[in-house]
């Protein structure tokens, strides 16, 4: 075991008794609150409470995403159905998911993080003593991360364990400092921009990501919505969508994207893109379209965020660590520009016969301008 574990152990030596399992007379999601916590409930209220404020009927779509309407995770499958994350996503999904826990499930996913060779030898009964949790926390934690249990997140972390000693390099931890010289500055930023694509990459949800991709390429409208950073990422993409003539548009300006929402329809789409899944001024567009029936996407850094209540489907992305000279947003546009790619190629290649001449029409059209000589005349 590491010092790093052996640390916390001791720190744990002083601490109340661990809490007290559902069996012992404490609802399950009792304890618990937050982001993560708020999620699970409200996956399970999200049909009625639609229904209740006169949105659409919840049949035939997801319910384990966060309000995907229906069964089963958008009817794409997410959820329950989904394989567990392979071992070397296992650390881009703790990345991801650790700041939507609650702090006792923070400490869960911090141990099993930092230390997976020790972890993978404990029970669950260790874990939860060595983590000053409870079992059930440390089962939630893992189910959180995508596993149906804790023997299968163990087996996880054993994996993950061997794969760290087969020669990997390190990590480079280190935040960027304000007397950082230039080289050591460019050094750590394109370590964090590789490790956060490398993340993202690794949790992404194939199921998922195929489902927006096919209600894209079939979508009469695209309302993409996003403000500050995000809202450059939404510009992105429907300018990329545009080129291989697809009816999209971008809404930053909260009032219009709410009264662009308003006119969408069944066969229409709707992404909302935020990195921290709370932001009103793209969840309420993204709530009105699905209210009027459109397909809704959510491209989110916390798939357990409020943004996810009213998503089809759920494209999660990965950040990287928040320092005074690296805020959020650059890493969160990073992540979000790799999910943005992704659905264009996918949306490309699902409509090659038409997409294509669109796009040499595109160049076509702009090739003058990228001449010496200047425009044409």
């Amino acid at each position: 075991m590491s010092d790093e574990v052996k640390e916390i152990f001791a720190r744990r030596k002083g601490r109340k008794p661990p809490e007290a399992s559902p069996a012992e007379g404490r609802k399950p999601a009792a304890p618990e609150s937050g982001p993560a916590a708020a999620a699970e409930s409200g996956r399970t209220a999200g049909a009625e409470g639609r229904s209740a404020s006169g949105g659409r009927p919840a049949e035939g779509r997801g319910g384990n995403g966060g309000g995907a309407r229906g069964g089963n995770g958008g009817g794409a499958g997410r959820g329950s159905g989904a394989a567990p994350p392979a071992p070397a996503a296992l650390a881009a999904k703790v990345r991801t998911l650790a700041p939507s826990m609650t702090r006792s499930m923070q400490r869960v996913a911090e141990a099993v993080a930092s230390d997976p060779a020790a972890c993978a030898a404990l029970t669950v009964t260790g874990l939860a003593e060595l983590t000053g949790t409870s079992e059930a926390t440390v089962v939630r934690t893992a189910r959180l991360l995508g596993y149906p249990g804790y023997r299968d997140l163990r087996l996880a972390l054993a994996g993950l364990a061997a794969h760290q000693q087969s020669g990997r390099a390190p990590s480079v931890t280190a935040d960027i400092a304000v007397d950082d010289p230039l080289p050591d500055v460019v050094a750590k930023l394109a370590y964090d921009e590789q490790q956060t694509l490398a993340d993202t990459a690794a949790g992404l949800d194939m199921v998922q990501l195929g489902a927006a991709v096919r209600a894209l390429a079939g979508a009469r409208r695209t309302d993409v919505y996003g403000v500050g950073a995000s809202g450059l990422v939404a510009q992105d993409l429907t300018q990329k969508l545009l080129r291989i003539g697809l009816i999209a548009q971008a809404h930053s300006d909260p009032h219009l994207a709410v009264t662009n929402a308003v006119q969408l329809r069944a066969k229409d789409v709707a992404i909302a893109i935020t990195h921290s899944g709370s932001t009103g001024d793209v969840i309420e567009p993204l709530r009105v379209a699905f209210d009027h029936g459109a397909t809704t996407i959510a491209i989110t850094g916390r798939p357990d965020g409020p943004v996810s209540q009213y998503a089809d489907h759920v494209l999660t992305t990965s950040t990287a660590r928040e320092s005074e000279l690296r805020p959020a947003a650059m890493s969160s546009r990073t992540s979000q520009l790799l999910v943005v790619d992704c659905l264009f190629i996918g949306v490309a290649q699902r409509t090659y016969e038409s997409a294509a001449p669109a796009l040499s029409a595109s160049y076509e059209a702009l090739a003058h301008r990228h001449r010496s000589g200047g425009p044409s005349r």
